[in-house]
């Protein structure tokens, strides 16, 4: 008998909820074993549920306040037993769903595609594969330049740094927090902007913007 897909929902839209969940109900290879509306409800799934996927929009509220469920899947993804990531979302900006794949999600799916997209990104990041969703390719696609697909993932500390940098400090500030060198820190953004894709300050601020950090 084949395994299934143990999926966990995350979104904080009942109706995405609702839908999302009728999908997988009606892929018989595939089990929903939880829904959560936030990240501090999906944490508490997680630490009570044996999960393999997790399906989940990037602009829920947070655990800390604010809609940074981005921080809370890099973090999750960065863990040893971690489950693989589906996100689902309506962004199509290639940069956004470029640092998405850099944190290392599995897939993204549009919320506009249908729903066999769904199905079949949660097999792929069940079997270790990338998959973007048609409106997602089609915008990585159309980038002025080439993307790579997981070329380079943040380090902790350039993860420390952009987020510091996107809610507003110098770097010199940051510097003087994190107890670093200003040629050290800057080195770190201009690091972490390129695994993202950003060119531009405006590139790293709309980034920041559209993934619930700024």
């Amino acid at each position: 008998m084949r395994q299934k897909i143990r999926v966990i929902i995350a979104d904080d839209h009942d109706c995405v909820r609702v839908g999302v969940k009728r999908v997988l109900q009606a892929a018989p290879h595939i089990e929903c074993v939880g829904e959560a509306a936030d990240t501090h409800g999906l944490a508490e799934l997680l630490d009570a549920c044996a999960c393999d996927v997790v399906v989940s929009d990037i602009n829920m509220p947070g655990i800390h306040g604010g809609s940074n469920a981005v921080s809370f899947l890099r973090r999750l993804l960065r863990g040893q037993s971690r489950p693989c990531v589906v996100v689902l979302t309506m962004i199509c900006h290639a940069h956004m769903l470029s640092g998405l794949l850099h944190i290392g999600v599995g897939g993204i799916v549009d919320k506009r595609e249908t729903v066999t997209a769904l199905i079949d990104a949660i097999e792929a990041a069940f079997a270790g594969r990338v998959y973007l969703s048609q409106h997602a390719r089609v915008a990585m696609e159309a980038a002025d330049t080439p993307l790579q697909l997981r070329a380079g993932m943040l380090s902790a500390r350039e993860w420390e740094v952009f987020q510091l940098y996107v809610q507003g400090l110098a770097v010199h500030e940051i510097a003087v927090r994190l107890q670093r060198s200003g040629k050290t820190i800057s080195t770190q953004k201009r690091s972490a902007m390129r695994k993202l894709g950003l060119e531009t300050e405006a590139d790293l601020i709309g980034y920041a913007r559209q993934i619930g950090l700024a």
